[in-house]
């Protein structure tokens, strides 16, 4: 691949990953919610009380940082934590009755972000970018596992 070409992919790859977060925001403001917390908040609705630890590798957050995020969400009352049954140094997370309204009043931001960003673009250019993009993203898994070289 040209040098230029390459600058270019990894350009715009980040610059829409800084836009659609911008978008994500922007959507989730005026709920006081942010992305992070927003994606717990769907875990829990569609997973159902989880083991906190599992948010770690999920999302790829530092246990400090989650440990942040679970604890506004707690002094929000939009989700509890509880000790795990089987194990009382474990936490469950679940979502409460205030944050099963606050996620039924609002908007889905991944929806808004694809719906503005993928409007008017062809089937079949939306299977081309996700097959390479699946692509690029197995194959740099597939390096780091083994030591990324240059």
């Amino acid at each position: 691949m040209d040098h230029l070409q390459g600058n270019a992919i990894a350009e715009w790859i980040k610059r829409y990953h800084l836009t659609s977060r911008a978008a994500m925001d922007a959507c989730l403001r005026p709920f006081d919610v942010g992305a992070t917390q927003w994606y717990v908040l769907w875990k829990l609705v569609n997973s159902g009380p989880t083991l906190q630890r599992d948010f770690l590798d999920l999302m790829q957050v530092e246990k400090a940082t989650l440990s942040q995020v679970v604890a506004a969400l707690v002094r929000k009352g939009l989700i509890k934590q509880t000790p795990a049954p089987d194990d009382q140094r474990q936490r469950v997370l679940k979502i409460t009755a205030a944050g099963q309204r606050l996620w039924e009043a609002m908007p889905d931001p991944i929806e808004m972000i694809l719906k503005h960003s993928f409007d008017g673009v062809s089937e079949a250019d939306l299977a081309t970018v996700t097959r390479v993009l699946q692509g690029a993203t197995e194959r740099l898994a597939t390096q780091l596992t083994q030591g990324l070289k240059a």
